[in-house]
């Protein structure tokens, strides 16, 4: 039993205090003695006021990846009957993470739940917020990557929309926000097709890409990736690099709790960020 802490906060606060001294050093000391017990028991507190240890982070990642997929099969699902081309979109973002074996079973798996019409969305995008621990940078990869599975096939049908605003909305997002966010992912998917996108060219096409002059839609469409207006200035375009950049770097995102099957998506991402903006920087002039 841990009481070291109650005893020596009741001694201070009565000492310093009184009676309301000793009610709160008596307060104060049960949070430590909490502590104590919980770390000597492995866990950790976490910041969220919540608890981490190897399991329960691994069970939350678990959840975390599970829900993608199936929120992934409940977007697809809203045009209405699912086509072999929603499916292939799956297969491909499976691809794009690697996923064999049992891991692609339990996303498939996964898809299939997300199109039953009894889906009970709110409550996956409830484990949602507390798998990523309430995190903004987890949940806008978690919103992002439903964005990008429906844009997919290069355009977002009213249906699809109008779910990705349930998803939104269920994760703490505006509107607006989401608005945002899709403009975003359309520039990045008119970008990717035009060459200067991360995962689609392999490295000795993407730098022949980069020595070809980029047409004006082409720049307009990376200050989109950025989220900036095409006439910000090099101190706006460069900070809103580096914000998107802290908020999309792989290996901030997997010290945070993203399951290591989407590095490879985080990684595409940033290097999406990057490309966009060192194709500004080099039309502009700046460094």
């Amino acid at each position: 039993m841990h009481i070291f802490g109650k005893l020596l906060g009741a001694f201070f606060g009565m000492l310093f205090g009184g009676p309301f001294g000793l009610i709160l050093g008596l307060f104060i000391g049960h949070q430590f003695d909490k502590a104590r017990r919980l770390a000597n028991s492995g866990y950790q507190t976490g910041g969220f006021g919540g608890f981490s240890g190897p399991k329960q982070d691994q069970k939350m990642q678990e959840e975390f990846f599970r829900a993608a997929f199936s929120v992934m099969g409940h977007v697809a699902k809203a045009k209405g009957q699912v086509s072999k081309a929603e499916i292939e979109l799956a297969s491909t973002m499976m691809d794009r993470m690697n996923l064999h074996g049992d891991q692609r079973r339990a996303a498939q798996d996964a898809f299939r739940e997300g199109k039953e019409s009894d889906f009970p969305l709110e409550e996956v995008l409830e484990r949602v917020q507390l798998a990523a621990h309430n995190r903004f940078d987890l949940k806008q990869f978690f919103l992002e990557l439903q964005i990008s599975a429906a844009f997919a096939d290069g355009d977002i049908h009213p249906s699809e929309r109008q779910v990705l605003h349930r998803v939104a909305q269920g994760l703490g997002f505006s509107s607006g926000q989401l608005e945002q966010r899709l403009r975003m992912q359309e520039a990045a998917f008119r970008f990717q097709q035009g060459g200067f996108g991360g995962h689609h060219q392999g490295s000795q096409q993407g730098q022949g890409s980069w020595q070809q002059a980029p047409s004006r839609d082409q720049l307009s469409d990376a200050y989109k990736v950025l989220g900036v207006e095409e006439s910000a200035d090099a101190k706006t375009v460069k900070r809103a690099h580096r914000k998107l950049m802290n908020e999309h770097h792989p290996d901030k995102l997997m010290a945070k709790g993203l399951p290591p099957e989407m590095m490879n998506m985080a990684k595409e991402k940033a290097q999406e960020i990057q490309n966009a903006y060192d194709l500004i920087k080099k039309e502009k002039g700046f460094k």
